[in-house]
């Protein structure tokens, strides 16, 4: 899995051109039924507006836009692009139209949906998403500070700690640093703790 960027929520941006109102949402998604399921939420929810265009692009490769009856080119396309310039990956941008009773032509159109897409894209937090893997512990309590200065040094996350007899910590670790990682424990403790390999995961750092 390649390293990517996303969004952490939903964020909402807004547009007005000539009493047309144009509300936009960045919502993320990791798959095509998530995107569709989200756009169909949209379109549910704002079910009195003229327009509810799309675009959105997976982190597989896998990109899609809807100009929902505007003109072609004026909509969709210019959304699409507004997310592709952000390097925002796995997410739905969605702006809604109220038509405001004046025709805003090409030019102004492309505006508009620009100009709300964009907001909802600067109003986003991101998140890095990378390849990790998970790992468990068993080590003693005088061991543990130790060990958990240890992780920070490589990056690593911890997910959860039970203080038990020992200390049992289950932590993960970007896959480019893990094998760093278990040898620099290991020689920290002279192989006394042992780290046992659980599952390859995702790993999430907000930015």
């Amino acid at each position: 899995m390649d390293e990517y960027i996303t969004v952490k929520d939903e964020s909402k941006g807004k547009y007005a051109e000539k009493h047309s109102r144009f509300l936009s949402f960045l919502v993320p998604c990791f798959d095509e039924a998530a995107a569709s399921n989200a756009i169909n939420a949209k379109r549910k929810e704002f079910f009195d507006a003229r327009h509810v265009v799309y675009a959105y692009v997976l982190a597989d490769g896998t990109a899609r836009f809807s100009d929902d009856g505007e003109p072609h080119g004026t909509a969709g396309k210019p959304v699409l692009e507004i997310l592709k310039s952000s390097g925002i990956k796995n997410a739905a941008l969605i702006v809604v139209r109220y038509f405001g009773g004046i025709l805003l032509g090409t030019g102004g159109l492309v505006r508009a949906y620009t100009g709300a897409a964009t907001e909802a894209v600067a109003n986003a937090r991101k998140v890095k998403i990378s390849e990790g893997e998970e790992f468990s512990v068993s080590l003693s309590y005088g061991d543990y500070d130790k060990f958990i200065f240890l992780l920070k040094e490589y990056g690593a996350q911890v997910l959860s700690t039970d203080f038990l007899d020992n200390v049992k910590v289950s932590f993960c670790v970007q896959s480019d640093k893990s094998e760093n990682c278990i040898k620099g424990i290991n020689e920290a403790f002279s192989s006394s703790v042992l780290p046992k390999f659980e599952k390859k995961t995702e790993i999430f750092a907000e930015i």
